[in-house]
């Protein structure tokens, strides 16, 4: 496992932070309202639904043919906030499993209210889904695999906050 120098790495955050970064009350307003969806590639359609909608409790919105591909399935999910999760197979294509890469996906982050995490919490629990968290230091967050090893982070924070602090103060 490769190294790094915290030092070097922190500094230049700094740097980057001073550069970038504006207080809030000197930002200026977002040209987009929001993410419409994410589309991501699924194994089985049914499998994922299993997963989202029967397991986490994010409703199915929507299934429908690939407008793009011929005999693939394009589906969606609620994951609130007028937000979706999309998802499409691609069968007889014979893809690989995702890895870890530049330009990938590392995980989905999805905003749960504290009540509702918590009886996720639970639910993963009896169904025997390994998560881990929020034993990692992080009491808002629990991060999990979906079938098809898509990173998932259910996070109790609501939108706009990271860590317990608000993003857009």
């Amino acid at each position: 496992m490769a190294t790094r120098d915290t030092t070097a790495s922190a500094a230049r955050r700094a740097e980057l932070a001073s550069r970038y970064l504006s207080p809030a009350a000197e930002r200026p307003v977002t040209n987009g309202r929001g993410i419409h969806h994410a589309a991501l590639i699924c194994s089985d359609v049914e499998q994922t639904i299993g997963f989202y909608q029967d397991l986490l409790g994010f409703p199915l919105v929507e299934l429908v043919e690939n407008r793009d591909y011929a005999g693939s399935s394009h589906i969606f999910f609620d994951v609130g906030n007028s937000t979706l999760l999309g998802f499409f197979d691609f069968p007889c294509l014979g893809l690989e499993p995702g890895t870890e890469a530049i330009g990938g996906v590392q995980h989905i982050a999805i905003s749960v209210p504290r009540d509702r995490w918590e009886a996720l919490q639970k639910r993963l629990e009896d169904e025997g889904v390994p998560y881990a968290g929020p034993d990692r230091g992080f009491a808002e967050s629990m991060y999990l695999r979906d079938p098809d090893g898509i990173g998932i982070e259910l996070l109790s924070d609501p939108l706009m906050y990271f860590a317990g602090r608000r993003l857009d103060a």
